[in-house]
């Protein structure tokens, strides 16, 4: 009778541990309210403001802007447009003049309502050649031309509604997250809006230390300093899959060289011609970018274009010698790269070196003042905006958003005929975190979105 009871006993005992087990995994998996979120960042912004023009685009910004302030709409990953702070929206025939209802009830960080007069105001700031006006309970802008992707630009973090004081000129937002401490370009703490019209964040409160390496950041990730981290498109594959998540989006970044002027005559053109038909970008990204991205030589990521591929990224050395060989006087070019970016320096010596093989005179520099200029750069979600955002930073003429996919092709191809921009690879934003942040998901345009996250005890 003695052994049957212990029998009994030990079983249920394990059915006790087997229950426990199983209540814990279930109060593990539901939302958490609580904890501070730490995370660490390479960019190191002066300037919290969206429209800000003197701080350049990059992914953090866009992850801390929309922390702070909403735009009126939303775009999802099929670039379809949601409301945001605009509750509905309607287009007159011709898409030159669009109307903006706003949702009630919305109050800024101050606790002022959000009227239509201050996101008029705070679109006006962001766009000057907007006419923007507020009439009732609508935002009315009025374009001097048709633009079919207004929702896809009102839908941008710079595009975000911003309350400035008139005294300090602080910016303001509406967001699930307020400023409680901001030391520019160093750190950023906020904490959570209790009331946030979209409803309470589950965390408590947000800090964000700047300006530190990728080097850096894995190490506060490791020792448990840090909860979410950026990685390097080339360090991604390194990253240990015990007690850290990955995260990574589309090839989102153009890494390109931009030409600082235009050609100025037929020879300049032949030059560059050459220069980019002897890049190996296959190689490159082997050695250099540990395989990460896409060799590019159109602006467009093929995801996003659905042509990308009728561009060739091989390496043609018989043909560009060739063609250098039509040129008398070979002037020496100065690439450019960030020097605080130890990749782009090896990029940009690589480069140089496949320039040299095809008979140009190329030489690095750690400076702006160059001929071209490794660049990096975050595009836009939206095919038609990426592309007027990088003939924008080439100094090229304005591209007419809008049209089919042939009429996206066509104006893509100009702007490379130009041979002011050699695009070289497209690449992904990676992210990593620890095990205890649970449900922080992506952005179409690369940004990290914690706004429904929540930290829990760590186990995977």
């Amino acid at each position: 009778m003695q052994k049957v009871m212990k029998l009994i006993d030990w079983r249920w005992l394990a059915i006790s541990s087997a229950l426990l087990a199983v209540l814990a995994a279930q109060a593990e998996s539901r939302p958490q309210y609580g904890g501070t979120l730490h995370v660490t960042m390479l960019a190191a912004p002066a300037s919290l403001d969206p429209a800000d023009i003197a701080q350049p685009d990059s992914f953090a910004r866009r992850s801390l802007t929309l922390l702070m302030f909403e735009p009126l709409v939303t775009m999802d990953s099929n670039g379809r447009p949601h409301a945001a702070l605009a509750i509905s929206w309607q287009a007159l025939p011709g898409n030159q003049r669009w109307r903006f209802r706003l949702q009630r009830g919305v109050k800024f960080h101050d606790g002022t309502p959000l009227t239509t007069e201050i996101a008029s105001a705070s679109l006006r700031a962001a766009n000057p050649t907007w006419n923007v006006s507020a009439d009732a309970d609508s935002v009315v802008i009025e374009l001097n031309g048709a633009d079919p992707e207004l929702l896809a630009e009102l839908a941008l973090p710079r595009n975000a509604i911003v309350k400035r004081n008139s005294g300090d000129n602080k910016p303001i937002g509406t967001g699930p997250f307020h400023i409680v401490d901001w030391t520019p370009g160093k750190k950023l703490a906020l904490s959570a809006e209790e009331s946030y019209w979209g409803g309470r964040p589950f965390l408590d409160s947000i800090e964000i230390e700047m300006g530190r390496n990728y080097r850096d950041q894995m190490t506060a990730l490791e020792l448990g300093k840090a909860d979410l981290i950026e990685v390097a498109p080339e360090q991604a594959h390194r990253v240990s899959p015990q007690g850290s998540q990955l995260a990574s989006s589309p090839p989102l970044e153009l890494l390109a060289l931009m030409f600082t002027r235009e050609a100025s005559s037929p020879d300049d053109k032949l030059l560059r011609e050459a220069l980019a038909l002897c890049i190996e970008r296959s190689s490159i990204r082997s050695v250099l970018l540990g395989g990460a991205g896409q060799p590019a030589a159109g602006i467009l990521p093929n995801w996003m274009s659905g042509y990308g591929f009728v561009f060739s990224t091989d390496a043609d050395l018989p043909r560009a010698r060739h063609t250098r060989e039509q040129v008398r006087v070979i002037p020496r070019w100065r690439i450019g790269y960030d020097g605080g970016d130890p990749v782009a320096r090896l990029l940009a010596e690589r480069i140089a070196l496949n320039g040299r093989d095809a008979g140009l005179s190329l030489q690095t520099v750690s400076s702006a003042a160059a001929d071209l200029q490794l660049m990096r750069i975050p595009l836009p979600a939206g095919a038609w905006l990426a592309l007027s955002d990088v003939v924008a930073r080439a100094g090229l003429p304005t591209v007419n958003k809008g049209g089919s996919a042939e009429d996206l092709y066509t104006a893509e191809q100009a702007s490379l005929a130009t041979e002011r921009i050699i695009p070289l690879f497209h690449l992904p934003v990676s992210y990593a975190s620890s095990a205890a942040l649970k449900n922080w998901n992506l952005r179409p345009d690369g940004s990290w979105n914690v706004t429904d996250a929540w930290l829990g005890s760590g186990k995977p």
